[in-house]
C-alpha cells in the first residue's frame, strides 16, 4: 500500500452533525478547501455525501468515517461492514473506524480492516487507551488515533488533549500514532507532535464556529463577571 499522506502535519477534520448550523450539503466541502489553502494535508470527513463533495473539491486524502446510532451500543464511529462499504464507494483513502475494547468491537474489526486492505484503503483506529493502541497495530490498523480518549467510561477526562497517551503510544507502537480530541490552539498541536504523533487532527477549533465563538463568549463572561462590568 503507498502511503497514506505526502509528509507529517496537520489534519483538518470537517464534521458537521444534524442541528448545527453548517450542517447542509456542499458545507463542509468548502471548509475543506480552506483547510487546503491553509496548509492542511488532509481531511477527515464523515459520511459518503461529505465525503463525495469534498474529494471533489480538494486534492488532499480524505480519511472517512460514518457515524451512525445503533439501538443498544456505544460503538458509532463506523460500526458495520456496511458503514465501510460506503465510504470505500465514496472515494475515500482511510477508514476511520472505533477500536475500543467495548462490545467486543476487536474481534468484529478484524473482517471490516480485511476489508478495506483488499479494496486498497487504509485504516484508522479511533482508540481512547495505550492497550487499545497496541491491539488495533496487532490487528493490522495503519494509522492509530487517540480520537475516542475522553469518551469511553474508562479513559481519563480532561479538556485539553491527552498529550500522554500520545507519548505512550509513540514509545510502544511502529505506526503512526495520530492526536485528535480537544487541540485548541497551535501551541497543543505542537506539543503533540514534540509527544510523539506524526499526525495532528484538529476539528473543532477551525471547522465549528459555534464552538470557537462560545469560548471567546466564555472567557470575556468571566472577566465582565469579575470586574462587574457587565454594561
Amino acid at each position: 500500500m503507498k502511503p497514506l499522506f505526502a509528509k507529517k502535519g496537520l489534519i483538518v477534520s470537517c464534521q458537521a452533525l444534524p442541528g448545527e448550523p453548517l450542517y447542509r450539503q456542499g458545507t463542509m466541502a468548502l471548509m475543506a478547501l480552506a483547510a487546503e489553502q491553509g496548509g492542511a494535508i488532509g481531511i477527515r470527513a464523515n459520511g459518503p455525501d461529505d465525503i463525495r463533495d469534498i474529494k471533489a473539491a480538494v486534492k488532499l486524502p480524505v480519511i472517512g468515517l460514518l457515524k451512525r446510532d445503533i439501538p443498544g451500543s456505544d460503538i458509532y464511529i463506523t460500526p458495520e461492514l456496511v458503514d465501510v462499504q460506503a465510504i470505500i464507494e465514496a472515494g475515500a483513502e482511510v477508514v476511520a473506524m472505533d477500536m475500543t475494547n467495548r462490545e467486543d468491537r476487536a474481534e468484529r474489526v478484524v473482517e471490516l480492516i480485511r476489508y478495506c486492505h483488499e479494496a486498497g484503503v487504509g485504516v484508522m483506529a479511533d482508540i481512547s487507551t495505550v492497550e487499545e493502541g497496541v491491539l488495533a497495530e496487532s490487528l493490522g490498523a495503519d494509522l492509530i488515533s487517540t480520537t475516542m480518549s475522553g469518551y469511553t467510561p474508562y479513559s481519563p477526562k480532561q479538556d485539553g488533549p491527552d498529550l500522554e497517551l500520545v507519548r505512550q503510544l509513540a514509545l510502544r507502537l511502529k505506526k503512526p500514532v495520530v492526536a485528535e480530541g480537544r487541540i485548541w490552539s497551535p501551541e497543543e498541536a505542537e506539543q503533540a507532535l514534540e509527544a510523539g504523533a506524526e499526525y495532528v487532527v484538529v476539528g473543532g477549533a477551525i471547522t465549528r464556529p459555534q464552538f470557537i465563538t462560545q469560548k471567546y463568549a466564555e472567557r470575556l463572561g468571566q472577566w465582565l463577571n469579575r470586574t462587574g462590568d457587565r454594561e
